[in-house]
């Protein structure tokens, strides 16, 4: 049976079942957010392939990602200071980008305090 065809409204529609995130743009493209902070995107650079995602993640998951699947996982000059991998969307399973996004927002959310939720007092 032929694999389901893997676009950024699949990344979407899995992205948007975790909590705090929002559709967003980054570049002009679209993103996903979560407490503002970016947490998914389509990939912009030219030195990124057509049809790749770049996820946040910290840099030991990006080279552990990259060393086991370099067919699906990479990354380009331009991102190697970013704590981001590159994903190519014709080559991840499902799964795979669940389990990823997953992980993308535990670092974000890690480095990100919560907004302040507490309701101000109005001036008398």
């Amino acid at each position: 049976m032929p694999r389901k065809k893997i676009d950024f409204d699949t990344v979407r529609k899995i992205a948007l079942e975790l909590p705090e995130v929002e559709e967003s743009t980054a570049h002009g493209s679209p993103a996903i957010k979560v407490r503002g902070k970016l947490l998914t995107c389509m990939a912009v650079n030219k030195s990124a392939e057509p049809g790749s995602l770049g996820i946040r993640i910290d840099f030991d998951q990006r080279a552990e990602l990259v060393a086991t699947a370099p067919d699906v996982y990479y990354f380009t000059d331009h991102y190697a200071d970013y704590p981001m991998v590159l994903v190519r969307l014709s080559r991840i399973d499902p799964d795979a980008l669940r389990d990823l996004l997953r992980a993308s927002w535990r670092f974000v959310t890690a480095t990100t305090p919560a907004r302040n939720r507490t309701l101000r007092k109005p001036k008398r």
